[in-house]
This record gives C-alpha cells, sequence and structure tokens, in this order.
C-alpha cells in the first residue's frame, strides 16, 4: 500500500467521522474542502479497487464467471425488477390520483346538478308570482335534496349570489360554473346556475366548504388525505416553474389510517394530484395562481379493490392469481439462478483440476491425472489432457531409453574406433590411406593392416552382414579371430608358425569360427590379402567381397580368386590368387557401400565409374584418391544419409630404392 492510498483512506475515514457527528451534534461544522478532497479520494479509491479487483478477484477464471453471470443474468433482471416496481408504484400512483381526480369531479358535477334543479325549481315559483327574494329551501326536502346533503356536507343553496364566477376571464357571461374556489382562507366547491325568469335572469349558487368532513367521505380506497393551497411569494418553502411558493392552508382527513400491508409486496404508495382552483384573491399582478395539491397514502391491496371492482367475487381471485404468477416467476428466476451458478462451478471446477494438473506437471509430477466426474466437452478436454500426459510420459520414457541406447551406441563406436588400426603402418615400397564412414553410430565394416614381418602386411576388408550393434559385435569377434589367427606367423609370438602364410587357410579358419559362433543368418564378405615387399606379390583370398581392383597405368585388374562368403556354412573350399605388383600400381579395395548409392533416377553409382575415376587420380596420393572417391559418391547420390556403410582401402605401390634414397 502506498502513501497516497493511505492519505486517502485516511481523507474518506476523517470524512465519515464528521458526518456521523453531526447526526448526533447538528452544529457540527461542515467544511467544502474537506469534502472536495473527500470526492477525490473516493475515485481514487475506486479507481484502485477496481484494478485491484481485476488483478486479484478477476484472475479465477470462476470469479470471471461469477461476475460474467451477474452482468449477464442477475443485473438485467434486478434492473427488470426495479423498472417493474417503479413502474407498479408509478401505475398506482396513477391510478390513486385518478380516482381522486374523478370523485372530486363527480362531487362537483353532482353539486352542479343540484344548482340546475334548484335553479329550475325556483325559475317556476318565480314565474307563478313568488318574489326571488322570498324563495328558499322547502321545509319537506325531497329525496334528491337529502341525498346529496348526505354526499356533500355542509351543503348550502342561495340565491342571487355568485353572479361574478359566470364572468369568464374574456369578460363574457356564462350560464353555468362549477370548480373549488379560493376567496380568502376558505376552500369551497361551488356551482352556479342562472336561469331566466319574467323579471330577468335568476342566479342560483350551491356551495360546500372543503372540510376534513367532506374529505372522509373521498375515495375510501385511500388512505389519509390532505389538500394544501400554496400561494406564489409568501415564504418561501416550495419552488415550481422557477416560481416560489409558500402553503397557506391545509386540509386533511383525521380519522383516516394506513391499514397493514397484507403480503410482502403491498407497499405503501404516496401520491400526490394537482387540482384546478379559482383563486378570488388573485392579485392581477402575481404571474402564477394559488395551486391545490391533494397528497394521499395507499396500499396496492386497496386500489386493486376499486379496479378489480367490475370483477366482484372475480377480483380477488385476479389479484391471487397475478401474486401467484409473480411468485411462480420469480422461483423461476431463482432455480435459474441456482442452474447457472451449479454449471459455473461445474465449469470453474474442471478448469481448476485442469490448472492444478498444470501445476503439478510444472514439478515434474507426470503422473498426475485430472478427475473426469462427468461425460461432457469439459470431461473429455480431460480425458485429452490424460492422454496427452500418459503420452507424454511414454514419451519422455522413450527419449530416456534412446537416450541410454544412443550413450550405449557411443561407447559402443569408442570400443570399435579402438579396434580399427591407430596409425598406419609404414613398410618400404608401399603407401596405405584407409577411410570408413558408417551409416549408423557404429559401423559394420572392418578394415585392418597387420605388419607380419618387416616385409610383409595383411591387408584385410570385410563387410558384416546387417547393420548398428549387431554387426559391430561381429565385426568385433571377426577382428579378434583374425588377428590372433594372423599374428601366429610373427616371429616370437605364441604359437609361432614358421611355414609361409596361406591367405585362404586363414580365411577358413575365420569360415569356421562364424559358423560355429553366430546365428544361421549371420555371415560376412572378406577380402584378405598379404603383400610382400621383396618379390612385389600379393596372395589374397576374396571371400563373396566386392572385388579390389589394381590398376597399373591403363591395365586394370580385379581381384576375385578366393571363394563364397564366410559364416553361412561350415566346410566351403576357399583358394589364393596370386598378383604382380608393379611400381606405380594402385590396389583399391571398397566395400559395396561405396558402388550401391543411388541418384535421383535410381541409377547406381557402380564399379565402372569407381574404376574411372581411380584411373584419373592413379598418380595422387592415396589420400587424394581415397577423398575422391568418397566425395564423388556422395554428390552422385546427393543425399547427406547414408543407406550403407562406406569403407575404402587405397595402397599406392612404389619403388623401394626410392624411399631408402
Amino acid at each position: 500500500m502506498t502513501f497516497v492510498d493511505i492519505a486517502a483512506l485516511v481523507v474518506l475515514a476523517v470524512y465519515a467521522a464528521l458526518s456521523v457527528s453531526r447526526l448526533f451534534f447538528p452544529r457540527t461544522p461542515q467544511s467544502g474542502f474537506l469534502l472536495f478532497l473527500a470526492v477525490l479520494a473516493f475515485g481514487y479509491v475506486m479507481v484502485r479497487g477496481f484494478r485491484w479487483a481485476r488483478k486479484h478477484l478477476l484472475w479465477s477464471l470462476r470469479n470471471r464467471l461469477v461476475i460474467a453471470y451477474l452482468f449477464i443474468a442477475v443485473v438485467p433482471v434486478l434492473l427488470l425488477l426495479t423498472m417493474a416496481g417503479l413502474g407498479a408504484y408509478l401505475l398506482y400512483w396513477q391510478l390513486g390520483s385518478y380516482v381522486l381526480y374523478t370523485d372530486m369531479q363527480e362531487r362537483l358535477e353532482r353539486l352542479s346538478q343540484v344548482a340546475a334543479t334548484m335553479a329550475t325549481s325556483f325559475a317556476i315559483e318565480s314565474a307563478s308570482g313568488h318574489r326571488a327574494a322570498a324563495l328558499a329551501l322547502p321545509e319537506d326536502r325531497p329525496s334528491y335534496l337529502m341525498a346529496a346533503m348526505t354526499e356533500l356536507p355542509g351543503l348550502k343553496i342561495e340565491s342571487g349570489i355568485g353572479e361574478d364566477l359566470l364572468r369568464g376571464r374574456d369578460g363574457s357571461a356564462q350560464k353555468e360554473f362549477s370548480g373549488l374556489v379560493l376567496s380568502g382562507d376558505v376552500l369551497t366547491m361551488r356551482a352556479v346556475v342562472t336561469r331566466a325568469v319574467p323579471s330577468g335572469h335568476l342566479v342560483v349558487s350551491a356551495s360546500v366548504p372543503v372540510t376534513p368532513e367532506l374529505i372522509e367521505t373521498l375515495v375510501p380506497e385511500l388512505g389519509p388525505i390532505q389538500f394544501d393551497i400554496l400561494r406564489p411569494k409568501k415564504g418561501v418553502s416550495v419552488v415550481i416553474n422557477r416560481q416560489a411558493y409558500a402553503r397557506d392552508l391545509t386540509i386533511s382527513t383525521r380519522q383516516r389510517k394506513v391499514p397493514p400491508a397484507v403480503n410482502p409486496f403491498d407497499k405503501l404508495i404516496t401520491g400526490v394530484v394537482i387540482l384546478d382552483m379559482l383563486d378570488q384573491d388573485r392579485v392581477p399582478s402575481d404571474a402564477e395562481s394559488s395551486r391545490l395539491f391533494a397528497s394521499f397514502s395507499t396500499r396496492p391491496s386497496l386500489l386493486n379493490r376499486r379496479l378489480f371492482s367490475p370483477l366482484g367475487e372475480l377480483g380477488g381471485a385476479a389479484a391471487t392469481a397475478l401474486l401467484v404468477i409473480g411468485a411462480v416467476f420469480l422461483v423461476i428466476e431463482f432455480a435459474s439462478l441456482l442452474t447457472g451458478i451449479v454449471l459455473t462451478r461445474t465449469i470453474t471446477t474442471a478448469v481448476d483440476d485442469l490448472y492444478r494438473a498444470t501445476q503439478h506437471v510444472q514439478a515434474g509430477d507426470l503422473s498426475f491425472r485430472v478427475r473426469v466426474p462427468h461425460r461432457d466437452q469439459l470431461a473429455a478436454l480431460g480425458d485429452s489432457f490424460n492422454n496427452m500426459m500418459q503420452s507424454v510420459s511414454t514419451l519422455i520414457e522413450e527419449q530416456r531409453q534412446r537416450q541410454r541406447l544412443e550413450n550405449e551406441l557411443s561407447i559402443a563406436r569408442e570400443v570399435q574406433q579402438q579396434l580399427f588400426p591407430h596409425a598406419l603402418p609404414e613398410l618400404p615400397g608401399i603407401e596405405l590411406e584407409a577411410v570408413c564412414r558408417p551409416a549408423r553410430v557404429v559401423s559394420g565394416d572392418y578394415y585392418d593392416f597387420i605388419r607380419i614381418t618387416p616385409t610383409h602386411l595383411a591387408i584385410a576388408l570385410a563387410d558384416i552382414s546387417g547393420k548398428g550393434i549387431s554387426a559391430a559385435l561381429l565385426m568385433a569377434s571377426l577382428q579378434a579371430a583374425l588377428r590372433s589367427d594372423v599374428l601366429r606367423y610373427r616371429e616370437g609370438q605364441p604359437g609361432y608358425n614358421p611355414s609361409p602364410l596361406n591367405t585362404a587357410e586363414i580365411v577358413s579358419h575365420l569360415n569356421r569360427h562364424l559358423y560355429r559362433n553366430t546365428s544361421d543368418e549371420r555371415y560376412a564378405t572378406l577380402f584378405f590379402g598379404v603383400y610382400d615387399t621383396q618379390t612385389r606379390r600379393l596372395n589374397y583370398t576374396n571371400a563373396g567381397h566386392p572385388p579390389p581392383i589394381h590398376i597399373s597405368g591403363s591395365r586394370v585388374e580385379r581381384l576375385e580368386t578366393g571363394g563364397m562368403v564366410v559364416g553361412l556354412f561350415n566346410d566351403v573350399p576357399f583358394a589364393q590368387g596370386t598378383i604382380e605388383i608393379n611400381p606405380g600400381g594402385v590396389l583399391i579395395a571398397y566395400s559395396d557401400g561405396l558402388i550401391e548409392p543411388e541418384n535421383v533416377y535410381g541409377e547406381e553409382f557402380g564399379t565402372e565409374r569407381l574404376i574411372d575415376l581411380a584411373k584419373s587420380n592413379q598418380d595422387e596420393p592415396p589420400q587424394a584418391i581415397a577423398d575422391a572417391l568418397m566425395r564423388a559418391t556422395e554428390e552422385w547420390s546427393g543425399s547427406p544419409e547414408q543407406a550403407d556403410d562406406m569403407t575404402v582401402i587405397v595402397a599406392r605401390f612404389t619403388v623401394v630404392r626410392e624411399l631408402n634414397a
């Protein structure tokens, strides 16, 4: 909370304390500046409160939905109920004003009828010879006159007066007048009628003073009634149309009371109606005349009695039916509100469960699942979340296994790299280069150089069936068996064999070894050769491997002598071939992964292209030849991914004396 927040709250608290103190101590001073500060503080607090509510209360979806439901459903209903209440209040106000005004008009009409009847009676008597001054009410008053005197207490019939009321505002004469007349501090109901008689004209006036007794007889459906006469500019108490009025005369009932409410909706109705009145004391200089206001208090149940009186006994039933229908509508509204709250809670509970689930996931708990108590779209969303978490858990577990496998493959690759020669042997008369690019992490191709004697070098290149870990394991077994068998011919090694090394015999041993120690479908292609730098002869055995090529000038020779692949059958004969190596010749041994890549048209790179490329680069160093072959194969396939392991060995034969020199 900031300093401004505290200051605003202090200002509001001080203003509230002063306002409360004025209720008990009216002389407590007021400050306009403090009121100004209180208004500013209230506006500031409202803005701050709105921002706080939007940040904290409206963050929750449940609160947002509740507020949205309030604005969508509750607020319109409350506004409609308020409008209905105000409309009903105005309707009953208008109804009360109407019945009061109508009753007054009926009394004036009744008074006018009495005056006209008496004027006619007096005119007849005057025509029979009686003098107007001798005209008076008959002693045996007829029934209509008795009824009028009951209805109009204080009824007075006079002749010869009231002629001034028959003059209109423009000075023209009128035959009749009826209305309320204020003279001095007396308010009366007056009716004046003129009739023609032989002696001239006869004026008859009927008057009834407006007293509490008269008002008591007005509209029994209304409660207390009060007449207030306001005169202009006699002490300001009421301002109407920018004209100041003061209350001059008040006449009210004394015995009427508002009955208790018959139901909760039977509220007190207070209304005011303006009655026409002639002020005989009005000064011509006055801009406005005196006004007569009739105020009343009643209840809807009393007015309903008047409203439904034409229905007789059905009136009460109609009013009761109206209340019952309103109560039913109210019950339906509350039921709708309850249903909306339940549905809102269902939605917010599902969203809250999903939010808590995301918190568990964020904390690393992927085993948490959302409750699905219903079968609706939100439940389907919960099921989708649970299925997603299950899929994520499965993918993470698979990723862990894949990572573990990759780690194992990385270790296997490191181990396999140890199986390849760490450094190429150096013998007089021969330059070597070897490149192996596995299609996967580990390779199924195997190459090796074994120096048997200072002048004898064994060269091996094998392609294990399959790829991956299984091919790598078989390659390791092949490497171990080959080295242990070849090294027996090195002097000083355990089990030294002084006889000349025969490549066919070595390959035959490997065949039996693989056949006995691998499954039936496992095999390998193998090229194994031994080069003698003194005799420049290469003895070799090709066991189903793509034949290496020997290029010497324009002559190309393929090394195909040997037999079938190793590891499929137990007793298989293998043959040894021998070629003479000329100085400057090049030997290229390769795996099938170097010649089998296809271009976009499905055409393989092939042996012929390999030979042409090797012939065009035969004068280059072995490393340049190997790089050229690998680069040409990759460009031919046009894809960064290899379908198979690619291995190439390049041996370039030179003259021994050149190296010695």
